[in-house]
C-alpha cells in the first residue's frame, strides 16, 4: 500500500486518513466541502482535493492514475458506490473499499464484488484493516491467518460446484460457513458439503495462500 485516495472527510474519513498517513501511506483526501479539511486537524501530513468525489477529473487530480487502495466513505451510499465504479471500472485500482449504510443492499455488494464495510462504529478501523490486508473480502487477522467473506468463483471450474473438503484439502484452508447465493439456506459445512457458484463463504486461510486461493474469490 502506497498511494490512498480517501473519498470523504467527515469524522470517518478523516480519522482513516490520519492512520493511514501514520501508517507511511501517501494519502489524497477527497471532498466537496473546503471546510471539511478542517477534520484532518494540523498533523495530516497528506494532501487534499476539493471536488466531486465520483468526478473523473477531480480523482486524476487526486492521484487515480497511480493509486493503489481508494476508500468511499462519504455519507452517500450512491455516491460511496459511484466512487467505486469509477475507481474499479475505469482506472482499475487494485482495491476499492466503499462504506454502506444500507444493511438491505449487503447481499448485492458480496454478488458484485464490492469490498465494503456496513454499520456506523468502527468504521475506520474497519476499513484502514482491509487496506493493510491488501486484499478484499478481509474480515479480520488473527495472527498468520486472515478470515475472508467473499462469493464464491466457480465460473472458470470445470463444474459448478465443489465439495468443501476438495478446497480445504488442495488449498490448506478451512470453510467456516456459508450460506446460498438466494439466501434459501446457511450452514456450518462437513467436508461432504456442496457448494454452488455465487455462495457466500466464510473461510480462514493462512495470509500466505491468499493470492493462490483468490481464483475462488468472485471480483
Amino acid at each position: 500500500m502506497r498511494n490512498v485516495i480517501v473519498v470523504g472527510c467527515g469524522r470517518v474519513g478523516s480519522r482513516l486518513a490520519g492512520m493511514l498517513s501514520d501508517a507511511g501511506a501517501n494519502v489524497c483526501v477527497v471532498d466537496w466541502r473546503a471546510e471539511a479539511f478542517n477534520n484532518l486537524g494540523r498533523n495530516f501530513n497528506g494532501s487534499t482535493v476539493q471536488g466531486i468525489g465520483y468526478d473523473e477529473d477531480t480523482l486524476v487530480k487526486a492521484g487515480i492514475e497511480d493509486c493503489d487502495v481508494v476508500a468511499a466513505v462519504t455519507q452517500s451510499d450512491n455516491a460511496n458506490l459511484m466512487v467505486t465504479e469509477v475507481a474499479s471500472r475505469l482506472y482499475g485500482v487494485p482495491h476499492v473499499i466503499s462504506r454502506l449504510y444500507n444493511h438491505d443492499h449487503e447481499r448485492a455488494y458480496m454478488q458484485l464484488g464490492i469490498d465494503y464495510v456496513c454499520g456506523t462504529t468502527l468504521v475506520a478501523e474497519e476499513v484502514f484493516s482491509k487496506a493493510l490486508s491488501g486484499h478484499g473480502s478481509h474480515v479480520d487477522t488473527f495472527g498468520d491467518y486472515e478470515v475472508l467473506r467473499f462469493s464464491i468463483n466457480l465460473a472458470w471450474h470445470e463444474r459448478k460446484a465443489i465439495r468443501v473438503h476438495e478446497i480445504e484439502r488442495d488449498h490448506d484452508i478451512r470453510i467456516i460457513a456459508f450460506e446460498r447465493k438466494d439466501g434459501s439456506a446457511s450452514s456450518i459445512p462437513t467436508g461432504e458439503s456442496t457448494l454452488y457458484h455465487g455462495d457466500t463463504v466464510l473461510a480462514c486461510v493462512h495470509h500466505n495462500l491468499v493470492d493462490a486461493f483468490s481464483k475462488y474469490i468472485q471480483s
